[in-house]
């Protein structure tokens, strides 16, 4: 028989050390989370903002948060299903609502500063990219670092939109056009038109377009929602462009008002007494001889 070396014997597990709870979850990277929240020692007490962004199933989250010793603070957030409010009623999760949640942000902790009137950012967004140049003479804006979690960034991928609303919102996000829809690895070139079309919601109206061709009744179960709204192919650039003017007339947070004295469900049937149980049953065998007589022809 081969020698075979214990690895795990009980001096292994003497000095096995347990890692962070949310590493065991799988839901932070500790590795990239030191790197974004690690101060320059030379900087103090000065916060390192990150813009972090979280996408579920119907909605898409963006904060701007700062470490402490405490645990993270969090000094603004904007959320997609606040989008009904600026006109976007629909497609609160695609592209273009990724977008308009960044430049939400942007505008809501800019305004929450009062430095908005100096940072106007992009306000006809064409999706150009340009690298950021610091004027000497004017006053730096404001800066965050993309915190993307345990997302995969792949290109063209909705968190890179969220980015790049909160850029052209007048914040200043170090980033390169690698990630955004319309770049091409292999030729290594970068078209700023295709962006600016999934920005306006684009590339939803040639679907919309493709299928009402193709199969009109998978249109109507697909897009039922749309049309009844009257939101239209046409119409769809005219609502996120009147979106993006509102949302940089009034980014400020409303906060929605509760009912006084809810009224909570109940899910679970109360008990029953065994007088009810006894009545119950019996109303069922009526019910079930009553359905029998009207089915025997007479």
């Amino acid at each position: 028989m081969p020698f075979s070396k214990i690895i795990k014997n009980k001096a292994y597990f003497k000095r096995f050390q347990v890692k962070y709870r949310r590493r065991r979850e799988g839901k932070t990277d500790y590795f990239a989370r030191r790197r974004l929240i690690i101060q320059d020692k030379n900087k103090y007490n000065t916060p390192k903002y990150r813009l972090v962004v979280r996408i579920t199933n119907r909605d898409i989250i963006a904060q701007i948060i700062y470490a402490k010793i405490q645990g993270d603070a969090v000094l603004s957030v904007a959320y997609s299903h606040e989008l009904p409010r600026y006109g976007i009623k629909l497609g609160l999760t695609n592209y273009a609502a990724a977008y308009a949640t960044g430049l939400l942000i942007a505008r809501r902790v800019l305004d929450q500063l009062k430095i908005a009137d100096q940072f106007p950012g992009v306000v006809k967004p064409t999706g150009d990219w340009k690298p950021f140049k610091q004027d000497p003479s004017a006053r730096r804006p404001f800066k965050a670092l993309l915190d993307v979690g345990m997302a995969r960034t792949t290109t063209g991928a909705k968190i890179f939109a969220v980015l790049k609303g909160a850029s052209d919102g007048g914040l200043h996000i170090p980033h390169s056009n690698k990630r955004f829809v319309g770049y091409e690895t292999e030729k290594n070139k970068y078209d700023p038109k295709v962006l600016r079309k999934y920005i306006f919601g684009g590339h939803v109206a040639d679907w919309m377009k493709e299928m009402k061709e193709d199969d009109p009744e998978k249109f109507k179960t697909q897009f039922s929602r749309y049309i009844k709204e009257n939101i239209t192919p046409d119409t769809l650039e005219k609502i996120y462009t009147d979106a993006h003017a509102a949302i940089r007339k009034s980014p400020q947070l409303v906060k929605t008002k509760k009912p006084e004295n809810p009224v909570h469900r109940k899910y679970n049937l109360p008990k029953l007494t065994p007088a009810q149980r006894r009545e119950r049953v019996i109303a069922k065998l009526e019910a079930l001889a009553n359905q029998l007589d009207s089915e025997i022809p007479k």
